[in-house]
């Protein structure tokens, strides 16, 4: 599928929507998502097994708010701190981990460009927009990209002048929730070579969303093709990579990482949840030579979903742990004091989470089949689901260099890459 320029998931022009909206008249008080979110879970298998994509979904999210979150409240947001945004985030995964997946992208430009630290040039002109529901979408991956070292890419997508502005040429890989977006962030080279960044309504002339995606898991997340036929670009939509902010920050990429392992989290807490719902579905029914007549009463039943309940707990409690230090990142960059040491814990945290949770739910989504028997291989029940979308995730940057970098700085003192997948 190919969303055209001029296609949108809702009915109307919504920039122009999102353009006129009041920053007074928006609610500062942190809403309550939960009615949003059961609604969201009851559909999410369904979407998932007919590859249904969410935007239904993404407009009652807009609707919602939910992007405003980590917003400053000066800003007209909600002014959320990380562990508040991440308890939101786990909560949305386990009703539907491609909704949030879809959303990481989002939530990580208002932690690079909307907070006050780090506000500045093309990102202050989007802020209303993102205030009043707006989605932003990232394109920045492109297949067979150099790398210059240090975690850097070099970009094959060129901005180059034309006139008073500039002319956008690229294709990029691994467009997540772009699909789906108001506003897009694309990746580039700039004229002078160096990197930078370019602010853009999802829908101008030249822009093509592909939904060519094709993961075993997170099907529905839009992580397909942009390619950009010769986009206009203005002069204020350009933003520099620029040391000490931005993508120029040391370990700026870090709480993207955390995301998508809150993700795995969130889908950790939906394998608990079924595995007891498995057993109580069986009700007499349980296995030969079993020691229980009710599953329910099975000791080895018993302890398989306390093991996997235990694994969810774990989980969730690690993504506060690095969500807390994220949080005290933020204050010390906000105050503008010294803040490279406390963003290397932050990461070394989220390193450390990662390695945790994609273990333990690998485990546990393989686990859940030992409660349920050969039924619960049924496609119309699609509990594989739980599996295919942790090991999708999990695959989105290598553990094993995560386990390698924590390692040398355990023996030797060497800090983690500052980018990168860092």
């Amino acid at each position: 599928m190919t969303r055209s320029p001029g296609a949108s998931p809702l009915t109307g022009p919504l920039m122009s929507q999102l353009a006129h909206a009041s920053l007074h008249s928006l609610e500062t008080v942190k809403p309550d998502f939960s009615d949003l979110f059961a609604w969201i879970r009851a559909g999410a298998a369904d979407r998932d097994h007919g590859r249904i994509l969410p935007f239904d979904v993404i407009r009652r999210i807009r609707e919602s708010r939910l992007g405003a979150l980590r917003l400053p409240r000066a800003s007209g947001g909600f002014g959320a701190s990380s562990r508040e945004l991440f308890r939101v985030v786990l909560d949305l995964a386990a009703a539907d981990p491609n909704v949030a997946h879809i959303l990481r992208n989002h939530l990580s430009f208002v932690d690079r460009f909307a907070l006050p630290a780090g506000a500045r040039g093309a990102a202050l002109k989007w802020l209303p927009d993102i205030a009043a529901g707006a989605i932003v979408g990232l394109a920045m991956t492109e297949q067979g990209a150099g790398k210059v070292g240090g975690g850097v890419s070099t970009y094959a997508t060129t901005l180059t002048p034309d006139g008073d502005g500039f002319r956008l040429n690229g294709r990029k890989f691994y467009s997540t929730g772009a699909l789906f977006s108001d506003i897009l962030l694309v990746r580039a080279a700039g004229p002078d070579g160096r990197n930078l960044s370019v602010l853009l309504p999802t829908r101008r002339e030249g822009v093509e969303l592909v939904d060519d995606w094709d993961g075993a898991g997170q099907r529905l997340t839009g992580s397909g093709t942009t390619v950009l036929h010769n986009v206009r670009i203005e002069a204020g939509e350009v933003l520099p990579d620029e040391p000490g902010s931005g993508f120029g920050l040391p370990y700026s990429n870090t709480l993207a990482q955390l995301l998508v392992t809150a993700i795995v989290a969130g889908i950790l807490r939906n394998v608990a949840a079924d595995a007891g719902d498995l057993v109580r579905s069986r009700r007499d029914r349980n296995f030969y030579y079993s020691s229980a007549e009710r599953p329910e009463d099975d000791p080895l039943l018993q302890e398989i979903v306390g093991r996997i309940g235990a694994d969810a707990w774990t989980a969730e409690t690690l993504i506060l742990a690095a969500a807390d230090a994220h949080d005290a990142l933020s204050t010390a960059r906000a105050r503008g004091e010294p803040d490279e040491e406390l963003a290397h814990h932050a990461a070394v945290l989220t390193a450390r989470a990662k390695l945790v949770v994609d273990e333990l739910t690998l485990r546990s989504a393989t686990r859940l089949f030992d409660v349920g028997g050969a039924s619960a291989t049924q496609r119309a029940k699609n509990l594989d689901r739980h599996w295919r979308n942790a090991r999708t995730l999990a695959s989105h940057n290598p553990g094993t260099l995560k386990a390698q970098a924590l390692g040398a700085w355990e023996l030797t003192g060497t800090p983690l890459p500052k980018l990168g997948f860092f």
